[in-house]
């Protein structure tokens, strides 16, 4: 038998807008979602010993952030930048973190300033499946016990940075050797870095004298550092850790009779401590702004920062906040999607120069191979306030100082 089609006007008016206000929920969701600010979430010690490099980071990414805006955002979606304060501790990284994703729902994240606070951003996000761009130094989040396929490392790691000190020093000044340590994840793994490479040239180590993060008063540690009499005194300490141990090792006369080097010599602590507490100390940094003397992108970064800051130039730290930006900004762009997946495969295959000269992510571990800049600070002679360091030597783009993928645990 067949059916008899309903053909009341009135009813089938009521059908079709029945149908439209259950199906508007549906297609509303799409075109919001579509529309929707990409949001990256950026926990980041605004507080405490590293603040003042913390804020700069913060301020990059900003940068990046205003750049892919102005430039059109991502089929019209802008991105927006979420800042949180870790308070250099991992367990407020992680609750941070936590609430960037369950309550906030960023997409991404990038950010930390601690070797320690990082893995408990990536442990949180690894669980959550999102994306971490880490911009501060680690060697044990390339390692697989801490690494997923949602892991990228931006910033140096203590094997590139103070294997490339190491590398510079040793052959200079000497082979006694003794360590000033911050007796954190940080200051671990930049000793096991320095001493990796100084076994090669025959280096050894006299003492590893480890002091609490965010120690004052360093004079407990002095005279016996003296009395070891070492070629090098190497200060594997950050921030106003480093800024601190500088002024009272020059105080104390250390440096008439050893040379005083560090694996990260960062440009906000040579700010903060003056020319006379860094003099003649040397190290290595992921960026100096000097740089665009001979690397054009560094002058179109430096540029653009000095224009957003009232002509400050960027740190070295800084520059990282700006690169792990830029970095998950224009793999959306390339993949053509902000699905994670997409994103992942597209951060594998980028090939970037935004500040430095050429990087690109190792596809085992997702770390960013890069330069290293050697430096040693300036105490006369200088063009401006910003004028603090001499670039010694560029170490290029190169995976041969890096551990290899099968010692970090990787198939291959």
């Amino acid at each position: 038998m067949s059916r008899k089609l309903n053909t009341n006007p009135q009813r089938r008016k009521l059908l079709i807008g029945g149908a439209a206000v259950a199906s508007t929920p549906f297609w509303f969701n799409i075109a919001k979602a579509q529309t929707a600010p990409i949001k990256i979430g950026f926990p980041t010690p605004l507080t405490g010993a590293f603040s003042a490099e913390a804020q700069d980071q913060a301020r990059a990414a900003e940068l990046a952030i205003k750049e892919f805006n102005e430039a059109g955002g991502f089929n019209g979606r802008k991105a927006e930048l979420l800042v949180r304060d870790d308070k250099l501790n991992p367990g407020e990284a992680a609750t941070r973190t936590l609430e960037l994703i369950e309550k906030d729902k960023v997409d991404y994240v990038v950010g930390s300033l601690s070797a320690a606070t990082q893995l408990s951003i990536n442990a949180v996000c690894k669980e959550r499946k999102v994306i971490f761009n880490s911009i501060s130094q680690s060697d044990a989040i390339n390692e697989v016990k801490d690494w997923s396929i949602y892991t990228f490392h931006e910033a140096l790691n203590p094997t590139m940075t103070a294997g490339a000190v190491a590398r510079y020093a040793i052959p200079r000044f000497g082979k006694k050797i003794v360590f000033l340590t911050a007796d954190y994840a940080y200051g671990h793994e930049m000793v096991r870095a320095f001493e990796r490479a100084g076994k090669k040239m025959g280096a050894t180590t006299l003492a590893d004298i480890r002091h609490p993060l965010g120690a004052a008063d360093y004079s407990a540690f002095l005279p016996r550092i003296k009395a070891l009499n070492p070629d090098i005194l190497v200060l594997c300490n950050f921030g106003r850790d480093l800024v601190n141990s500088a002024k009272q090792c020059t105080d104390f006369g250390l440096k008439n009779s050893m040379k005083i080097v560090t694996p990260v010599l960062l440009y906000t602590a040579r700010q903060a401590g003056g020319p006379e507490a860094f003099e003649g100390i040397m190290g290595g940094t992921s960026y100096y702004w000097g740089l665009e003397d001979r690397i054009p992108s560094a002058k179109i970064f430096n540029d653009r920062f000095r224009k957003a800051y009232g002509g400050a130039v960027p740190s070295d730290y800084g520059a990282l906040g700006y690169s792990g930006i830029r970095s998950i900004l224009q793999a959306i762009k390339n993949a053509k999607s902000t699905d994670t997946p997409k994103v992942i495969t597209a951060l594998e295959q980028l090939k970037y120069d935004w500040y430095k000269g050429p990087e690109y992510y190792r596809k085992c571990d997702h770390q960013a191979v890069q330069s290293v800049i050697l430096i040693d600070s300036k105490s006369k002679n200088m063009k401006d306030k910003y004028d603090v360091f001499n670039i010694l030597q560029i170490d290029p783009t190169s995976e041969e100082n890096m551990r290899s993928c099968a010692e970090l645990g990787f198939k291959v």
